[in-house]
């Protein structure tokens, strides 16, 4: 089965068709609530733009850009060294992050909100530093006014966020919120960060490095961690080596935690190259899904006591997966999968990236891939759901081509999935410029995303 469709159907239209299909009273319920539980006013998409050192805002309620949040620290100060733009000339990316006196992120990355999704975590690979953002405020927390602010410079001068060690990959918090977990891939161990400390550092009120409870050392290449239901066990995975290692996780009076290694999966068999990127738990508590990026397939595991295999799935020749997304509503239960593969045989003859349908409502043992959609972008990368289960969004890393409607942009697109099974296209929304004093700096590559609706519940609580 593959689906994609071309034209854009009004939202109320695609409800109404989805309730007339309901098979029973049951499922016509459960539609009507997903429905009143869409995208509302101040819910927000976030991307993390790699080669531009943005993050992109997107209102989901009109699909609408908002201000560019800022990462980098040009305009600072008007005189030139410090300019983005100097004489005209716009640097190219390696010019720009080694610019004299830049002291600006580079190689914005990781991305995940906090369980109750007023601020998220980013990390800066090539800084070797993680900074929180105010999901409400669209604003980098720790930032200080800028002393030369005029009309030539930044309102802002950026924060040096909390410097936590190499290639920091994906951050993650603590179910209760009391903690971030960084996996730092090129150190073979975890930063264990206390968060009201790292507001406190980002802030300059406690010296660098204090906000750091601990180092735990992990399986060589460590990409990410993510935290059962309960919080009392924590799964992390490796770019590096074919092996999960689990841990048993405690909390004191405090909400901070304790750590005892539980035991290790050996993943050779299913991956025998042992690159990992991206881990995730499913909705229900039950289960967690690996990418297994250059053995082109996904594993399920049980996340109860055994963490034995249940479900290994083939995604085809070069797919190359990204991340993992879930979707449940009324109409099925479904596991998607970002494809970095770029084919050419996309929407109106359009290079365009695919994403795995594969059918959770399978028993285990039987999951598999159903269908495929084009994700209608290049090289697909992120990608997560609004709370009602009924909107998506993916985020792309390689600009469009010439000839095709957003050429040389970077951009994200929404679906409605109110049908698991076939998502409907509904618009590209290119991610434009950060408009700085001295020149606009085209936001580009993305790679995480996260869809957030402050003061509510997230997927990490």
């Amino acid at each position: 089965m593959s689906s994609d469709h071309s034209t854009e159907p009004s939202r109320r239209a695609v409800l109404q068709g989805a309730a007339a299909a309901a098979l029973s009273p049951v499922i016509a319920k459960a539609q009507s609530k997903t429905a009143e539980a869409g995208p509302r006013a101040g819910d927000r998409v976030f991307l993390t733009n790699e080669d531009s050192n943005t993050l992109s805002v997107i209102d989901p309620v009109t699909d609408e850009l908002l201000p560019t949040v800022n990462l980098t620290s040009f305009d600072e100060d008007p005189r030139p060294p410090f300019r983005f733009v100097t004489g005209n000339v716009t640097p190219t990316h390696g010019e720009m992050i080694q610019k004299p006196l830049y002291h600006g992120a580079i190689s914005i990355h990781g991305c995940v909100p906090s369980p109750d999704s007023r601020m998220f975590a980013t990390t800066g690979r090539g800084t070797s530093n993680f900074y929180l953002v105010d999901t409400t405020k669209l604003k980098v927390i720790g930032n200080q006014p800028n002393p030369h602010a005029g009309p030539t410079t930044s309102p802002d001068m950026l924060t040096s966020g909390v410097l936590v060690g190499r290639e920091p990959h994906e951050p993650t918090f603590t179910r209760n919120g009391k903690e971030v977990w960084v996996a730092l891939r090129g150190e073979n161990k975890i930063a264990v960060v206390d968060v009201q400390g790292a507001i406190a550092e980002s802030a300059g009120q406690l010296p660098r490095g204090g906000a750091i409870r601990r180092f735990m050392p992990v399986v060589p290449g460590p990409a990410m961690t993510w935290f059962s239901k309960d919080g009392a066990i924590a799964f992390l995975i490796s770019q590096k080596m074919p092996r999960i290692e689990v841990f048993n996780v405690k909390y004191d009076a405090q909400g901070f935690s304790t750590t005892e290694r539980k035991t290790a999966i050996d993943t050779s068999a299913q991956d025998r190259f042992g690159f990992a990127p991206f881990v995730k738990i499913a909705p229900d508590g039950r289960e967690f899904w690996v990418s297994q990026k250059l053995a082109d397939c996904l594993s399920v595991y049980d996340a109860g006591a055994e963490h034995r295999l249940l479900d290994h799935v083939p995604l085809g020749d070069r797919a190359r997966p990204n991340h993992v997304e879930f979707v449940r509503n009324g109409r099925g239960s479904v596991a998607y999968a970002t494809f970095a593969r770029v084919d050419d045989d996309g929407p109106e003859g359009r290079t365009s990236s695919r994403i795995a349908i594969i059918d959770r409502s399978a028993p285990a043992g039987k999951r598999r891939v159903v269908g495929h959609f084009f994700s209608r972008g290049r090289e697909a990368h992120g990608i997560w759901t609004d709370p009602s289960n009924t909107k998506l969004y993916v985020a792309h890393e390689l600009d469009e081509l010439p000839g095709s409607p957003h050429a040389g942009q970077t951009v994200c697109t929404a679906f409605d999935v109110s049908d698991p099974m076939q998502p409907r296209f509904i618009k590209q929304i290119p991610l434009g410029t950060l408009d700085l004093p001295s020149g606009k700096l085209r936001n580009k590559k993305s790679i995480n995303l996260v869809y957030v609706r402050p003061g509510a519940r997230s997927e990490t609580a």
